[in-house]
């Protein structure tokens, strides 16, 4: 194993444990290098690594931070890279696939304590609410519930959701979209889930909650996706 890998390991063991909570400031660069007797490069490299698992987040002149994890988020020891931040529309149009979304909800509403508490705003700030159906080569996909805070996320409009979200945040707004926490479950369809995906009520759908974040730690996006159609998700760990 690299040296910079049982740093990721070390400081990994140390978020877990709460020696470094959320939002507390890990030693800097110098310190790191003094207490694990390496080089600036290796200490860089290992926080990188970090920061690409979404466990920190660095602002410059201010030092590198730890991340607020949800609740019953696990720490693993490899790092995981999955595709899904590339967002839906990029995925699929990159196999050849035709994408069209059917917006039902498209609104401005102040967000419950739960998803407050996930975008890490106030109840009394304002997000959007999105529901929405992806719909792929003429199938119902997924159905997706979407809150973005507008704080962030300023001017989303009506063309924005039928097409795609990620590319008006990175192009328009120009973020960085990096990283994102997700809990994935099998639950089953509400009677207008199946009406809306055209399946039987008793059809399981794979659920995965998100929350995503942009490169400077901020929660850009909670998000409720239910996929149908023997739908799969795919995660990579590199060791």
């Amino acid at each position: 194993m690299n040296k910079y890998d049982l740093i990721v390991q070390d400081i990994k063991q140390d978020i877990s444990l709460g020696t470094y909570p959320a939002y507390s400031r890990l030693p800097s660069v110098a310190q790191l290098c003094q207490q694990y007797e390496v080089s600036k490069i290796t200490i860089n490299k290992a926080l990188e690594v970090l920061e690409q698992q979404g466990l920190i987040f660095r602002r410059k002149g201010s030092g590198t931070f730890v991340k607020k994890l949800e609740e019953g988020t696990q720490i693993r020891p490899s790092k995981e890279v999955s595709g899904q931040m590339e967002g839906f529309m990029a995925e699929h149009t990159a196999r050849g696939e035709r994408v069209k979304s059917i917006v039902y909800t498209f609104e401005v509403q102040h967000p419950s304590e739960y998803i407050a508490k996930a975008l890490d705003i106030s109840p009394e700030d304002f997000v959007y609410r999105i529901v929405r159906v992806r719909i792929v080569d003429d199938v119902s996909q997924v159905i997706e519930y979407t809150y973005m805070p507008i704080g962030l996320i300023p001017n989303l409009k009506m063309k924005h959701l039928e097409h795609s979200i990620y590319a008006y945040i990175e192009n328009t707004l120009e973020l960085r979209i990096a990283n994102a926490h997700r809990v994935i479950r099998a639950v089953m369809p509400t009677t207008l889930e199946a009406e809306r995906l055209s399946i039987t009520p008793n059809e399981p759908l794979l659920e995965v909650e998100q929350i995503g974040y942009i490169d400077d730690g901020r929660a850009f996006e909670y998000s409720v996706a239910r996929h149908a159609h023997g739908y799969e998700f795919m995660t990579i760990s590199m060791h």
